[in-house]
């Protein structure tokens, strides 16, 4: 059996030796390996020049290329959207309406069902859309984080629900399909979902966000969802998709909350 090099312990240490020497010589039939001694070298990393000229030529190509791609002109934005407003904004109607929109004929390819409405968070808008060319580059300003689109099934009731988190949030959460009238005691009112007035039994299929799917934001109401729908599509991706699809950038400003 393996003979065990240790210093003198004592106490708890002295019977962990005698242990390991009995196991040892029991199992000598079928040896096995214990580290006796560790050595340590300090190594010096060479920082030269040269050696990190090579790296950056190694990489340069890549960047390049990558940078090349995201800068390529995809749309123009005849104006500035920005998530400015009480209850909406340019930019969140923009976004809520594409996703939808490109959400939708995924959703029915697979399910057979059409989206009813979109709601995202303010506080997901990160960036402006500038006036001027749009590239790539936009869309990752606006949109930084790697959440992608679900599909959420929700009972009238939630969607009421819904309603009351926006109207006590007080954000300019991106909607799109749903309108609603505050009235003059802060109560929503003629709530409609694709112009039709909200049944509380029906059962309405939303658009949204992992992030908020998963809780984010507080929007409680997403985990009574009777069934989730995850399309693999970045929300990033919605928006490059888009500019690339599209020669201008709309400015949307029809009305979805109503205040009296």
């Amino acid at each position: 059996f393996m003979m065990l090099k240790t210093k003198k312990y004592y106490g708890i240490s002295q019977h962990f030796v005698v242990f390991i020497t009995i196991f040892s010589f029991i199992s000598c039939n079928a040896p096995q390996f214990v580290t006796s001694k560790t050595i340590a070298s300090l190594y010096k990393v060479s920082d030269s020049a040269s050696k990190d000229q090579k790296i950056e030529q190694f990489i340069t190509p890549y960047r390049n290329h990558i940078d090349k791609d995201l800068s390529n002109v995809l749309a123009y934005a005849p104006e500035t959207l920005d998530k400015n407003g009480q209850w909406q904004s340019s930019i969140g109607n923009l976004l809520a309406d594409i996703t939808l929109q490109k959400s939708n004929p995924i959703f029915y390819s697979r399910e057979k069902k059409s989206i009813d409405m979109c709601l995202l968070n303010h506080g997901g808008i990160r960036s402006v859309i500038p006036k001027g060319n749009v590239n790539a580059i936009v869309a990752y300003e606006v949109m930084p984080f790697e959440n992608s689109a679900i599909v959420v099934a929700l009972k009238g009731l939630e969607i009421q629900e819904m309603v009351n988190y926006i109207v006590l949030n007080k954000k300019a959460h991106p909607l799109s399909g749903l309108t609603f009238t505050i009235d003059k005691n802060n109560i929503a009112v003629n709530i409609l979902i694709q112009g039709i007035p909200l049944d509380n039994n029906a059962t309405y299929y939303v658009v949204t966000s992992d992030y908020l799917v998963n809780g984010g934001d507080n929007m409680t109401f997403f985990s009574k969802a009777t069934a989730k729908y995850d399309l693999d599509y970045k929300l990033r991706n919605i928006i490059i998709d888009y500019f690339t699809e599209v020669d201008t950038i709309p400015v949307i400003n029809d009305q979805r909350i109503l205040v009296q």
